[in-house]
């Protein structure tokens, strides 16, 4: 069995109908006078070419559902009925705006089907039939153009439409994904400073756990560091998350809170070493405190960039001694000028101790140097890491333009 949908029209669709069902029947109305009739054709003919009339344009509120079949019978029809003439117009402009270019292409052959035979009468018909016959011709001829014309305005303003609603989805797109990597951003920032904090903690608390007779001074240092790891801990824990609750972007990470440096990893490195980690800094003599990449007396200094990420490299290597090779020596080799890039290499050799298995203390699964290596990524250089002589070593190069 065929079932029919039901074509949903609005307001705007019955306005266009009622509208161009008007223009048919004031056309026939107008055209009525000029149409050349038979002075034979009888009364009853007449009134039957204009009910006929009528009732094709009534026939126009079907042009949406069947607007082929619809132009079809009103052309073939209209050859016979002089006062269809109008409808037709509207149908074939239905067909040229709303249909293929093949089914429009047939229903203009139908409707020029006759030419050939006008053409041929042409010299032996009278001048008002061929004056109303070359009227027709004409009208049916324009009315499919600016069908035509239509439907190419119409397919202009859905693409442009198509490509207004792709922008504003890319946009929101690119807006949500700059949202994500500037959370990205302070998972790894925050990845990498509590990890620092609190593996400092616990190297501290687990020197008191397993010394409870050390001299009261050094139990209170101890206690000390304990006290201030913690409490930049939770100073950093209450920026991201006042930064994850207001929902700032990369700014948040990069405005108020101070960036550190390469000049900031004296400072590192003298906290692991105060926390018993056998650390040296290698390099030339300029390098070996570092101020001839940060002093401008001795050098031009890196990018911030490359500066800041050099810096939490050497501070996530540190954490993973910590955590997997407690004891262990360590080496940290920074080196580089304009044009050759800046090279950070983090070794350290084969623990003396077994790893600690502190509760979240010793587990990373690996997610610190992926961290890394995606801070090297975006910052245009590359980090390689792995097994070294019994140890572990970490090497990054970042770029430093000349």
């Amino acid at each position: 069995m065929r079932h029919f949908h039901r074509i949903h029209r609005t307001r705007r669709d019955w306005a266009a109908d009622l509208g161009l069902f008007l223009f048919a029947a004031c056309f026939a109305a107008v055209s009525s006078q000029s149409i050349p009739v038979s002075e034979t054709l009888s009364p009853a003919w007449r009134a039957a070419d204009q009910a006929v009339g009528g009732l094709g344009c009534a026939a126009l509120l079907l042009r949406r559902r069947w607007p082929v079949q619809l132009a079809v019978v009103l052309l073939l029809a209209g050859s016979v009925a002089h006062y269809l003439t109008g409808p037709a117009m509207v149908a074939v402009f239905t067909v040229a705006a709303t249909r293929p270019w093949r089914a429009t292409a047939w229903v203009a052959a139908l409707a020029f089907a006759p030419l050939p035979v006008f053409l041929w009468q042409l010299p032996d018909m009278a001048e008002d039939r061929a004056g109303s016959a070359v009227t027709y011709f004409a009208l049916i001829a324009g009315s499919i153009g600016w069908g035509l014309f239509r439907r190419s305005r119409q397919q202009l303003i859905d693409s442009l439409r198509e490509r207004a609603e792709l922008a504003e989805a890319d946009a929101e797109s690119r807006a949500e994904r700059a949202r994500m990597e500037a959370r990205e951003e302070i998972a790894r920032e925050m990845h990498d400073v509590l990890g620092h904090r609190l593996s400092l903690l616990s190297v501290h608390a687990g020197a008191l756990e397993y010394h409870p007779g050390a001299p009261p001074a050094e139990i209170a240092r101890a206690a000390g560091v304990i006290r201030e790891s913690a409490h930049l801990a939770l100073h950093d824990l209450r920026e991201v998350i006042g930064v994850l609750r207001t929902g700032s972007g990369r700014e948040a990470v990069d405005g108020d809170r101070p960036q550190p440096e390469l000049a900031d990893l004296e400072r590192l490195v003298a906290e692991a070493r105060a926390a018993g980690g056998r650390i040296a800094l290698i390099g030339p003599a300029e390098l070996t405190g570092l101020r001839g990449l940060t002093g401008p007396a001795d050098g031009p200094a890196p990018p911030p960039l490359a500066g800041r990420t050099a810096y939490r490299i050497v501070q996530e290597a540190l954490t993973n001694v910590r955590r997997h090779a407690p004891g262990a020596t360590v080496e940290v080799t920074v080196a580089g000028q304009p044009g050759d890039g800046l090279t950070v290499e983090v070794r350290n050799a084969r623990p003396p101790l077994p790893p600690r298995s502190d509760p979240g203390i010793g587990e990373g699964g690996g997610q610190g140097l992926i961290g890394l290596a995606e801070r090297a990524r975006l910052a245009g250089g590359e980090l390689t890491a792995g097994p070294a002589d019994g140890g572990f070593r970490v090497h990054a190069w970042l770029p430093w333009q000349g």
